[in-house]
Parts: C-alpha cells; structure tokens; sequence
C-alpha cells in the first residue's frame, strides 16, 4: 500500500510540474557584459508596451480581461499576431492580467510578459480612502505594498511566460506631478534636492525591500525598477543594491547619449529601457508624421543593440520595450475622465531631442499619437483593429537582426539601421513639400518601406 501511494505521488508531483513549469530566466556576466538568458539561451528584449484599450475608453474601465474567454482570446490573437510579426517577444504589462492569460500568449505566440507592478505611482487606498499622492515614508503605505508584492509573487511566480517582475513607471516624475497625466517636470536643482531626500529616498529604500521579498520568494526571475530617465540616480545607487535591472523610461530623441555610461559607472547594471519612443504626430503642420516616428524608433534601436554584450561598446543594454503598440486615446483629459472617444493632438510636454516639430518654450510632444500602429472603432464586443504606421514596419526589420549571432557588429548594426533611416529622412523631407492626407501618406510610407526592404 505503502508503493502504491508513493506511486501516485510520484505521478501526482511530475504532472504537476509539467503544469507549472516555468521558464529559467537569469541574468548572465563576463567580460563582454551583461545579457539576461532564457532557458540557457541569450535573450535580446524585442520588447513592446502593450495593452488594449479601445476608443472611447481608458485604462479604468476598458474591463479587457472581464470579458469572455472567446473575445479576449479573439482579442489576443489579432494584436499578438502582429506582434509576433514583427519579432516582438516580450510585452510590458501592468498588474491586473490573469496568469492563464500570460500563459496563453507566451504558449501560443512564444512572447514573454513583464509583470509591471505600479507600486503606488497612481495613489492607493489607505483607510478605505483612495490616495492619489503616495507617502514612501508612511509605515502603513510600506506594510500596503509589501503585502500586494507579496501577493503578486505567489499569484503568478510559476507562470509559464513570465519574463520578469517591474517595480513602478516613472514613480520618480510622480514625486512632482500632481496628476497621472504627463506633464513638464518643474525641477530646478533645489527643488530636486529637496524632493529626492524627503520623497525620493524612502521610495528608492522601500523598492529595495520588495527586491528582497521578491527575490525571497521566486528566486527564478528576475526584479527591474522602472525609473524616469537618471534622475535621482545616485540616490538609487546608495539605497537599490538589491535590484537586478535599471529600467529607464528614456525620451531624448535619436540618441539616448550617455545613458549606457552613467548607468554602467553609478550603478553596475544592466539597462532595460522600459519606455522609448516618438509620437507620429507633427505640432508644427498639425498633421501625422510616420517617417519621424520611424526614423528616430529605428535610430534608439540602433543604440540599444550597439550597446549589448560583446558588441565592444559598454556592453550593458538588454533590450527595451517600445512604447507603445497603439494609440492611447485616453491620455489626454484622463484625470478627469473625459475625451476617451477623441484623438487629441494636444501637445502636453515639450523635449528638444525631436527636432523635426520642435520650437523652444512650446509642447511638442503628443501623448495619444504615440502608438506604431492606428487604431480602428470598437465593435458590439469592445474590440477593434489595428492599422500599422511606417514605424511598425521598421521596426519589423530591425527586429529581424540577431544580436548574439556570430556574424552581427556593431557596423553591421549601423548599416541594417542607416537603411531604415536613410529611407525615412527622404519621406519627412518629402512631406515637407508635398502635404498629404493621413490616409495617403500612410500608404506612401507602408509602400515605401515595402519597396525597400
């Protein structure tokens, strides 16, 4: 009787395990620097920001996973398709997703999920109380966080397709802002200084004790911040020693210029560039502009896979997540939850690193135009489709590249990008002179790049 139940067990524990089996994912370091693997494999991240929000919704009540299994999956599979597609093979997406559902993308179109815990970047509820600002110094704030960390490890920590775990978005920006929608960041160095020692630093302490319980946990993945550009680094390097991944949500046009060095330097880290990109939409002609969307994804893509291990550079980059796949209608008018149902071309922050519709002192820089692909109405099931720009496919064709082959430099990296880019300058020089219809210019540059490639 005895052989007989542990028989059972025997199959009981090896069926189970074919259940939960779960992908090995480390981080790897020698000499040549930094590459995270998967299942022994170096594992360049194609990453992409994703989520699905149809018109005339928002990241509140759009109730995607609520849905029936029939029309998420029919959901899924659309968006998952063209990711696929295009070589994406990792996704950024917030807390709230099922498990099964991870599962389901990674099994059926072999892309891996960031888990993105906000870690109180929109507020929390405190005392049956829902508070938009977040205290990192309030004992009871921390005990709240650590406990939905905690939650969160055991929930999804033997999910086939987890890639990692991702602590906040930009939670630095919001120790100034005073809404969830971006805006210009007031810093002068005074102000810096005296946010980053009364707010920054007990946030920055408290990320690194959910490292801690994380890695306690599910020592199998591994756990990035996701930090607004570099400020408050040097904070982040005195109180985030237990973090595996500086994540980076970087805007700063072409080139992400010293990026790759400062973080190497301060932290010792590898980079994960968990939100970069460009708007399609020009303030200046006030019209949609693909080819500078294009130009400068390609050129960001150019840096992030130069600076990878063995390339001879810093050897610190392991990939980056796009931002984002589509437009975000929502954005503009979400903290009063209005004009989810119009695509606004409100400029809501001014940058210099994009040259093409910049004028100092004036916002250029358009939130809900920042999707690489257009998106279409919602049906009766709250779903819709999907209408790639040029920049979807440029960045096809970066992807196609494998970074740890034996025959890819850092020259070869340069011309495969140049032919993308060299190509997009001739359609905004072009689109100066010759004014189009969304529509047309659309499928200029999708014929374009077609033709070329």
């Amino acid at each position: 009787m005895k052989i007989f139940l542990s028989i059972i067990c025997s199959i009981y524990l090896l069926t189970t395990a074919r259940v939960v089996a779960q992908n090995e994912v480390v981080l790897h370091r020698d000499d040549e620097g930094f590459t995270l693997q998967v299942d022994q494999v170096p594992f360049m991240i194609n990453g992409m920001n994703w989520d699905y929000i149809p018109i005339g919704f928002n990241a509140v009540n759009a109730g995607f996973w609520e849905k029936e299994d029939h029309i998420i999956e029919a959901g899924l599979d659309g968006e998952m398709k063209l990711l696929s597609d295009m070589h994406v093979n990792a996704i950024r997406h917030y807390t709230g997703i099922p498990p099964r559902w991870i599962q389901y993308i990674y099994e059926e179109y072999g892309i891996y999920t960031m888990l993105n815990h906000p870690f109180g970047r929109y507020g929390l509820m405190l005392d049956g109380k829902w508070e938009a600002f977040t205290d990192y110094a309030s004992p009871e704030v921390r005990e709240i966080l650590l406990e939905e960390i905690t939650d969160l490890v055991l929930a999804y920590q033997h999910t086939p397709g987890l890639l990692m775990y991702l602590l906040g978005n930009e939670n630095n920006y919001g120790l100034f802002w005073k809404g969830s929608e971006t805006e210009d960041i007031p810093i002068d160095d005074v102000h810096k200084q005296k946010v980053g020692e009364q707010r920054a630093r007990p946030m920055y302490t408290l990320m690194n004790e959910a490292c801690l319980l994380i890695k306690d946990l599910d020592p199998d993945h591994p756990v990035a911040i996701c930090n607004g550009d570099l400020v408050f680094i040097d904070i982040i390097a005195e109180e985030c020693s237990a973090v595996d991944i500086y994540g980076t949500n970087a805007y700063r046009g072409i080139s992400f210029g010293d990026m790759f060095d400062v973080v190497n330097d301060k932290l010792d880290k590898p980079i994960l560039f968990t939100e970069f990109g460009s708007d399609a939409f020009n303030t200046l002609s006030q019209k949609e502009d693909q080819a500078a969307q294009a130009f400068y994804m390609a050129g960001n893509w150019k840096e992030i896979y130069q600076q990878a291990a063995g390339m001879g550079k810093v050897g610190n980059s392991i990939g980056g997540f796009t931002f984002q796949f589509s437009d975000g209608w929502w954005k503009y008018g979400f903290d009063d939850r209005i004009k989810a149902d119009s695509h606004d071309h409100n400029a809501s922050w001014e940058n210099g690193g994009y040259e093409n519709d910049f004028i100092e002192g004036k916002n250029n820089m358009n939130e809900e135009w920042f999707g690489i692909c257009a998106k279409g109405p919602t049906d009766e099931n709250g779903l819709y489709t999907l209408y790639p720009r040029a920049a979807y496919y440029a960045l096809q064709k970066m992807h196609e590249l494998d970074i740890y082959g034996d025959n890819t430099t850092t020259e070869s990296i340069e011309n495969h990008a140049n032919s993308i880019m060299s190509n997009m300058g001739e359609q905004i020089k072009k689109s100066r002179y010759y004014p189009l219809s969304s529509m047309q210019f659309q499928w200029m540059l999708m014929l374009s790049c077609l033709d070329r490639f």
